[in-house]
């Protein structure tokens, strides 16, 4: 039902993401999945781009949001203001008011303003001086940050890391795409003509159908195995939880229904595990290699069903 529109939206992107089909596909299966979408990547491989076109082709309401090292909690959330006309005090959303809120290099503002988005993700509001203020729906954050061995930078707090669904990498384009950057001066010009490819019911429509892909029992105990890998001391240093499970069937199950399928297959838990699950993990200090290599090799070593 929904295989044609999916195929044009990634159509649409991959235009402003030259050579970058499957990190655009990981992009498209976690909002399809409902989650927040990290990415991370050095400065100038197109992270603040791609967060743009997908902002765009979503149709939804849209801010950005530059973080940086003076950036306060209240930059974000909005502050009550005494209004002497009304005799009291009326609040002024901010800028994560919004359905998509683009977090750009969100590991160069403080700890504390990094937790400040904690609550909005999770709980989809924030309060301010006790009152709860909810947020849009949908509410989506596409964060992008630098390697945290670059300057300025201030690691994510694991319980924030763990609110993302995905983290994506981009990498160095190849040398066609790269021609083509050069050609047309970049493509950020491009990702803010996008028209909007999906609206609002749509996509409500889509991630309806996600939760309506099925997942065998067989599958369900594969990604228990898996779980349970992580857990054993054998690879890294603490495992998965159990909400980490939930948003591996999800991410599992969205990208079932990209591939045109109403059903989840282990194929698809393979796809999308190391983007899913790598930042929630920390290798054990012997591996002496990175998360995402490490939960690769967990993969490899897990039985299929």
């Amino acid at each position: 039902m929904f295989t044609q529109t999916i195929e044009s939206l990634l159509l649409q992107l991959n235009t402003v993401l030259v050579g970058k089909k499957q990190q655009v596909q990981d992009c498209v299966t976690c909002l399809l999945a409902g989650g927040h979408l990290l990415l991370e990547d050095i400065p100038g491989v197109g992270k603040t781009t791609l967060a743009h076109a997908l902002a765009h082709s979503f149709g939804l309401q849209f801010s950005r949001v530059q973080f940086t090292a003076d950036l306060m909690p209240s930059d974000l959330t909005g502050v009550s203001v005494y209004e002497a006309a009304e005799q009291g005090f009326r609040f002024h959303p901010g800028p994560v008011f919004a359905q998509v809120l683009l977090a750009d290099e969100i590991n160069r503002a403080s700890p504390k303003t990094q937790s400040a988005l904690l609550e909005a993700m999770e709980e989809k509001q924030v309060s301010i001086e006790g009152r709860s203020h909810p947020l849009p729906t949908p509410f989506f954050v596409i964060a992008t940050q630098n390697p945290l061995e670059q300057l300025g930078t201030y690691p994510l707090p694991e319980s924030q890391l763990d609110r993302f669904l995905m983290r994506i990498s981009l990498g160095y384009p190849n040398r066609e795409a790269e021609l083509q950057l050069l050609q047309n001066h970049g493509h950020r010009q491009l990702a803010d003509a996008l028209p909007a490819h999906i609206d609002s019911t749509t996509l409500a429509q889509l991630q309806a159908a996600v939760l309506q892909v099925h997942a065998a029992a067989p599958l369900l105990h594969y990604i228990q195995d898996l779980l349970e890998a992580s857990r054993n001391g054998q690879w890294f240093a603490q495992g998965l939880s159990p909400r980490a499970g939930i948003a591996l069937l999800r991410a599992a199950k969205a990208h079932a229904l990209i591939q045109g399928r109403d059903y989840a297959a282990p194929d698809d838990v393979q796809a999308i595990f190391v983007q899913t699950m790598a930042h929630r993990l920390h290798p054990i200090a012997s591996a002496g290699r990175s998360s995402s290599a490490q939960a690769q090799a967990m993969l490899a070593a897990t039985a299929l069903p």
